[in-house]
Order: structure tokens, then sequence, then C-alpha cells
């Protein structure tokens, strides 16, 4: 039995969960999530409490478990909580700012600037004083697939830590040539 499959899932009143098929649809406060579960797995959902059941002991249904009832625990904790994600710009001239709706302009000491297009579902905070950028969404997939992006436009350096970097990440520095003496 996995360790994690195996764990229930509580979820609050406000959240609404439903299954047809291999779909589970989940609908809060926050918003509604739907996923295609594998068919390896059920789902049961009782009074307050959402279980993940393989339906076989095969390597397939096995390997699926855990991950099914992941997704699922992430779907309820987004439509009531939500996800968050924030970034760090760091260098001289490096900076971010809003143009329209959905739309950041980067400068990154390249040349040009970067126009990056924020997918449908998240939300964008610029705050140009501390140069961070703060993703929200209540899908934890796209959140961390979209802060992944942005953040490979120009990825941190470790000599002087130039670049896009998660707010929480630490980059080792190097010393650099002065050092080799």
């Amino acid at each position: 039995m996995s360790r994690i499959g195996k764990l229930e899932i509580p979820f609050p009143g406000t959240v609404k969960v439903t299954q047809k098929g291999a779909e589970v649809h989940v609908e809060g406060p926050a918003g509604k999530l739907t996923q295609t579960l594998p068919e390896t797995v059920k789902v049961k959902v009782g009074n307050g409490t959402i279980e993940v059941q393989r339906v076989d002991d095969s390597r397939a249904a096995r390997s699926a478990h855990g991950l099914a009832r992941s997704l699922v625990a992430n779907m309820v904790q987004g439509v009531t909580e939500r996800f968050t994600r924030q970034l760090t710009i760091q260098g001289v001239g490096y900076r971010a700012e809003m143009k329209g709706t959905n739309w950041i302009q980067f400068t990154l000491g390249y040349s040009h600037p970067i126009l990056f297009e924020v997918p449908e579902g998240v939300e964008v905070a610029v705050d140009p004083k501390a140069n961070t950028v703060t993703l929200t969404s209540n899908d934890k997939q796209l959140v961390g697939a979209v802060a992944a992006e942005i953040r490979s436009l120009r990825p941190p350096e470790p000599y002087k830590g130039k670049g896009v970097r998660y707010t929480d990440e630490y980059i080792r520095r190097k010393e650099g040539k002065a050092g080799a003496k």
C-alpha cells in the first residue's frame, strides 16, 4: 500500500467534489478544477473526506496510487487557499513591469525587452520597489510551470547572483578569478 495514497483527504464544507468516470471535479471558494485520473485508481467521496483506492495490485496501479492522491489533495487545497510563487529579480537595471492585464515586460540585461504573456488562470502582481513578481492561482501545476518559464528567461548566475530566482532559492556563489590567487 502506498504511504501517500492510503491517506484520506479531508475537505471543508465549502468544497464540492464530484466524480464522472475518470474525471474528478472540485469546486470551492477560489474556483473550479478538473483532473483526469488514471483508470487504475478510483475515488470514493465520503462525508467530508476523499479516499483514493487502487483497482488492483498491478504495477501500474501501485505507481499511480500516490500520484492520484497528491493530485486530488492539491486540487482541494487550490480551491480553498490558492497557491503562490514569488520570484525576485536581482541585478543592476533588471526589472519587470505590467503591460496591460496579462503581459509582463522584463528588462534583464539583453539588448531588447522581453514581453511575457501570462496564461489565463494565473494572477500576477509586480512590485517594482522590491523587484518581485508574485504569481497566484488555484492550479499548483500551472503556477509552477509559469514561474519556471519566467525564471528561465535569465537564470541566476553563480558569480554575482544576477538574474531571476525564486524568493526562497539559495544561490551558491563562486569566487571568480580574483579568488584563485
